[in-house]
């Protein structure tokens, strides 16, 4: 694998609350369990990091990013060189944003190219969404918090309408309770008159904690109370450069780093060896028993340990 990886060093000296020591005990830990993988520094250090440096909260997060990694169809086949993914890729942009916002937080950035809701499919938008994310988390390493910005300029009821409610279901119990990163907000720009129905469907799959970092923008100078527009690309007024040239880098960085994404799938849980029971954190629903647990009220989502 030639990815040039964050250098370990670097993320001690980012970060004085992060401890070698407390590091070296995680990935001990974890590198006993018998069901898990085994992991290197940098996996530990991301990990810790985003529990806010709780070796037990971290515990439960890597079991629960590698289970999730094994289970939800959405992680599997992330060949980048795909027809899949090219075609996803070929239909939005997912990508970093080369400036960090005055806080120090890293701005992943989602928006539709290709409008055509034929073309979409959330599970593949979600494959391609966490192969962008993870890939900046291993090359660039810790970060203060992370931004979600949805440009949904261009959603139509087309679009609505192929939301697969488990796919969404699953993908938020991902982001919520497995992966990596320090969730800070999550904005929706330009959804306009689909709101509630987008916001129906997310609302009761979020813990009290995310839901207030959702932010609902329609237009450019609210989402810069949030993200500084200087932060933005050029097509938004920004000083970073445009939409067309990231899309493009983007696409070119997830190619050359095909290997990255095949030494990832390597990284799955055997449920077989798992000591005691099996992973109960989160149930397999079938669409119908679905539909049916989203009535459930918030305070029946279970408190997050990170």
């Amino acid at each position: 694998m030639n990815l040039k990886l964050a250098d370990l060093e670097s993320q001690y000296s980012k970060d004085k609350d992060l401890k070698k020591v407390d590091v070296e005990a995680l990935i001990d830990w974890v590198n006993k369990q018998p069901h898990l993988p085994k992991i290197n520094e940098l996996q530990a250090i991301l990990f810790l990091h985003s529990c806010y440096y709780s070796n037990e909260a971290a515990k439960v997060t890597i079991d629960n990013y590698f289970t999730s990694k094994t289970v939800f169809h959405m992680f599997r086949n992330r060949d980048p060189s795909s027809p899949p993914v090219q075609t996803t890729i070929d239909i939005a942009l997912c990508a970093n944003l080369p400036k960090t916002t005055p806080e120090g937080y890293t701005v992943y950035l989602f928006k539709l190219i290709n409008k055509n809701p034929s073309n979409f499919n959330l599970e593949n938008i979600y494959r391609y969404f966490d192969m962008m994310v993870m890939l900046e988390r291993y090359q660039n390493g810790v970060s203060n918090g992370h931004v979600i910005l949805l440009d949904c300029t261009g959603w139509s009821l087309g679009h609505t309408a192929r939301v697969n409610p488990l796919v969404l279901k699953n993908f938020f119990y991902y982001l919520q309770e497995a992966m990596p990163v320090r969730l800070k907000g999550l904005h929706f720009y330009n959804l306009g008159s689909f709101i509630d129905a987008i916001m129906a469907l997310i609302k009761p799959l979020l813990k009290k904690e995310t839901a207030e970092k959702i932010h609902i923008h329609d237009s450019l100078d609210s989402v810069t109370n949030f993200v500084c527009l200087e932060c933005l690309p050029e097509d938004y007024g920004g000083s970073v450069e445009s939409t067309t040239v990231l899309h493009d880098k983007m696409q070119n960085d997830l190619l050359k780093n095909k290997a990255f994404f095949e030494w990832e799938e390597t990284f799955t849980v055997d449920e077989k060896k798992r000591p005691g029971e099996k992973w109960k954190n989160i149930d397999i629903y079938g669409t119908e028993e679905f539909y049916a647990s989203i009535v459930i009220p918030l305070g029946r989502h279970k408190k997050s340990q990170r």
